[in-house]
């Protein structure tokens, strides 16, 4: 619960909330005006990526073969404000082929997942992704 927006945790967890109610809405400048200049981004299962450009690429990737709503979103974080954490419910639609997957046809396909914050001077300064891709191929195989 949020009592004045004073505390560092009450911030951290303010701060990615907004960042996944940005996602929701699809507003990708709105997500990157909330991560460090040097966000690292750990890929499920993939490579670690730096850089809010690369970040911004990572977005347009993923738009061009996802349509995605996270609900069910929970934020913890620590008492300092320094690192978070968030699971949520992926629902989502495979709209285009993604390289090294299963063809898309439209598929939907809902997933639980989660993600860890390192936070910075009130940005996002790492964002580590996890969901289980097998459950997700699976789903859409």
């Amino acid at each position: 619960m949020i009592i004045d927006g004073t505390r560092a945790h009450d911030r951290a967890t303010t701060l990615v909330l907004d960042y996944y109610a940005a996602f929701n809405r699809g507003d990708w400048s709105a997500m990157l005006s909330l991560l460090d200049e040097d966000v690292i981004h750990d890929l499920n299962q993939g490579a670690r990526e730096h850089g809010v450009g690369t970040f911004a690429a990572f977005l347009r990737r993923m738009a061009a073969s996802y349509r995605e709503q996270l609900r069910d979103i929970v934020v913890m974080a620590s008492p300092d404000g320094a690192r978070a954490a968030a699971e949520y419910v992926v629902h989502g639609e495979y709209i285009a082929d993604d390289a090294g997957l299963p063809p898309a046809r439209g598929q939907r396909y809902v997933l639980p997942g989660g993600a860890f914050f390192d936070i910075r001077n009130n940005r996002i300064a790492r964002v580590t992704n996890y969901y289980n891709l097998q459950d997700w191929i699976a789903q859409v195989g």
